[in-house]
């Protein structure tokens, strides 16, 4: 019988925290307070929690997607360096046993480079992404540093864009797969004009958050003191996302007009998958097709708001 676990973890009531929960509980122990319950910012309110947990999930961070980099670098570099300084501190002195895992991002690498893990502290951001990259790499040095010295466990897992349902409906800003199934979803039941960001040729990669999270524990059973990549192995254009959406909802893709003016960040994002390819048998096929799970996707958010 397999020993149920005592987990702690933050950001719960995010889109991918979410989804963790609900995967975790069906096995183990999960304590997840939300930040209404928990001030990350006050350690003092970190240590009062005395319980000891045998894993630490960190997912909790202050950013948003699209342009969110550019509009708050300063408050983006104070708020996040402040969580993790926390987080580390009370990892090291209240629960010292537990593995750390926690959530690094693929804007950490060279935009031309080739997103290998190896390279993850030492490539130079995009310009406009430096400051939540970096407070990435400062996590993962924190955890690197607590090992040398205390003999510490982690794990840090990058993924590439997650989507699924259950996304956030808040005034966040959206990731770019949601930002363009709202955008073509508005155009269709509400006759607005469709504008994206760019010229639509700036790649990304998307991978399903049940994919991810089904990974990330697999990893974890077999990897500590690591970083590891979870991406889907293959990036398209913005031009190619918006066209499968279209074809899936029956919306006209020559009515989407492209805004060349407008912020895109990095024009490719696609993450090496040769490490945990070797780590894990037949990850790459096992993985759910990008067609189906958009298809999931776009009748989770029509039913929801349209």
């Amino acid at each position: 019988m397999i020993k149920k676990k005592k987990i702690f973890i933050t950001g719960g009531s995010g889109f991918l925290g979410r989804h963790l929960i609900s995967e975790l509980k069906k096995k183990h122990f999960v304590f997840a307070p939300n930040s209404k319950t928990l001030n990350l910012y006050n350690y003092s309110k970190l240590k009062k929690i005395t319980k000891k947990f045998d894993e630490i999930y960190h997912l909790a961070a202050w950013t948003q997607a699209g342009d969110f980099c550019l509009k708050y670098p300063g408050d983006q570099w104070l708020k996040n360096q402040i969580i993790n300084t926390n987080i580390l501190k009370w990892w090291k002195e209240m629960n010292p046993k537990a593995k750390f895992i926690f959530i690094g991002t693929s804007c950490c690498y060279d935009e031309n480079g080739n997103f290998l893990e190896k390279n993850y502290l030492l490539d130079e951001p995009h310009r406009s992404l430096t400051t939540y990259a970096m407070t990435k790499k400062m996590l993962l040095q924190g955890a690197i540093s607590l090992e040398n010295q205390f003999n510490m466990k982690w794990l840090c897992v990058v993924p590439s864009t997650l989507y699924g349902s259950n996304y956030h409906d808040d005034h966040r800003q959206q990731h770019f797969i949601f930002d363009l199934i709202r955008k073509i979803l508005e155009g269709k039941y509400k006759n607005k004009k469709v504008v994206l960001w760019g010229n639509g040729l700036q790649k990304r990669e998307i991978i399903h958050v049940k994919d991810f999270i089904y990974n990330m524990l697999k990893v974890n059973e077999k990897k500590r003191n690591d970083i590891i990549n979870i991406g889907y192995g293959k990036n398209y254009t913005i031009k190619h996302f918006a066209k499968t959406i279209c074809e899936i909802i029956k919306y006209d893709s020559n009515k989407i007009i492209y805004d060349k003016s407008k912020y895109v960040g990095a024009k490719n994002k696609k993450i090496n998958i040769s490490k945990i390819n070797k780590l894990i048998p037949g990850y790459k096929q096992n993985l759910l097709p990008l067609k189906i799970g958009l298809k999931e996707t776009i009748k989770w958010y029509e039913k929801k708001f349209f």
